[in-house]
């Protein structure tokens, strides 16, 4: 068992992650730099094991970021833990909870507080079929008109009639994506060519269901490219970045998300964007940009320490080129290892100014993960199967 100097030793352990805090006399030690901490609320997603094992990761990275230590989530109640900082399972939901939880700042978390359950999700990134189509408490009619052609055509709709007026307007162009909108990962997606593909997609979807979270229709592309614009705030850093997903078969053949490449650079979007972007990457940028500064004015109460934005580029049915806003990321998500990554190189060197780092999700095989890799999962998860998560910095003669 660790004892409270056996924890301090080894917290000041050049690369390493703040140890966990496992025994009941560690909290008055810890009390003095605070303790990071996981928060679960509503499993649904993250529940299985690899979701669990990586957060807990990132929890203990994230609190050698900020100079304390990392306790596990039973221990919460434990007294004298000190300033808590906390690693939500999702976005939080209500401004006071989110107060009563002991946040009030970007310095108390990592993720995003929103003040209604729908704002977490893709369900905002477009419009109604109708004004007064229905729709849940809190919904903007101004966002979608902010982001414009930021996000591609497409609606949200929260019945079955709505969802198939959409689909037909859709249709008359080209194919239509059809998302359920608290997946992630590429996951509950579907492409329908005809409205009896659509009614297909939707017959799962129970009419409550869609009621109260809502279904998106989009126009899908194809031969696509996947950008991560982003940023995240940790121990008084800001850290802006954009890179490229990769997607990789699972282990049942489906194609999901595999990873990210992010190149990251010390500051704000402005500091990004003075960087020499390709022409692609700049419109990804100032699109991420618009979208996040379009939350901010249509959900007061919106504020976050860890953003996301996944945007897409590829050709539509008639061969036009597009760029556009999926959907948003407000909490821990797939491209946080890479985000630590780069967060502890910057404050390991002060001076430097851009960092590359890379994340990797590869499923089936047992390969060992290169060496210097940090390792946030290597084993069978019961759901998933066989699964390697791990992180790397990209050495490289990219600029510093």
């Amino acid at each position: 068992m660790l004892t409270p100097s056996s924890i301090s030793g080894l917290a000041a352990l050049p690369g390493t992650p703040a140890p966990l805090v496992s025994d009941v006399a560690a909290p008055a030690a810890a009390a003095v730099r605070g303790t990071a901490m996981a928060y679960t609320q509503g499993l649904r997603g993250y529940a299985c094991e690899h979701e669990q094992m990586t957060r807990m990761e990132v929890v203990r990275r994230l609190a050698r970021l900020k100079g304390g230590y990392a306790v596990s989530e039973e221990f919460a109640q434990a007294p004298a833990l000190g300033p808590v900082y906390l690693v939500p399972s999702d976005t939080l939901v209500g401004v006071e909870r989110a107060q009563a939880l002991g946040i009030r700042g970007k310095e108390d978390f990592f993720g995003g507080v929103v003040p209604f359950p729908f704002v977490s999700t893709k369900a905002i990134t477009h419009p109604l079929v109708a004004p007064d189509a229905p729709a849940p408490e809190g919904w903007s009619h101004e966002f979608s008109r902010m982001v414009g052609d930021a996000v591609l055509p497409g609606f949200t709709a929260f019945s079955r009639a709505d969802a198939l007026t959409a689909a037909g307007q859709l249709l008359a162009v080209g194919p239509v994506r059809i998302k359920i909108v608290r997946e992630t990962g590429g996951n509950g997606q579907s492409v329908a060519r005809d409205m009896a593909e659509v009614q297909a997609c939707l017959a799962p979807l129970d009419d409550s269901m869609l009621a109260a979270d809502g279904v998106v229709l989009e126009q899908n592309l194809r031969h696509v490219d996947t950008l991560s614009v982003g940023q995240v705030t940790v121990a008084g850093i800001v850290a802006t970045y954009y890179g490229y997903q990769r997607l990789t078969p699972n282990n049942k053949g489906a194609e999901v998300y595999g990873g990210s490449d992010l190149t990251v650079v010390r500051g704000d979007f402005q500091a990004l964007l003075q960087l020499q972007l390709p022409r692609e990457v700049r419109i990804a940028v100032e699109q991420a940009l618009l979208y996040d500064s379009a939350a901010t004015a249509c959900f007061p109460g919106f504020f976050a320490s860890r953003i996301n934005y996944d945007v897409v580029q590829g050709t539509a049915a008639d061969g036009t080129w597009h760029s556009a806003v999926l959907e948003q990321s407000w909490r821990a998500g797939g491209a946080t290892g890479a985000e630590i990554a780069a967060l502890e190189a910057l404050q390991a060197d002060p001076q430097r100014h851009v960092v590359r780092a890379s994340g990797h999700e590869i499923f089936g095989s047992d390969e060992a993960p290169p060496p210097g890799a940090v390792v946030y999962f290597n084993g069978v998860d019961e759901q998933v199967g066989r699964l390697t998560k791990y992180t790397t910095l990209i050495h490289d003669d990219h600029p510093t």
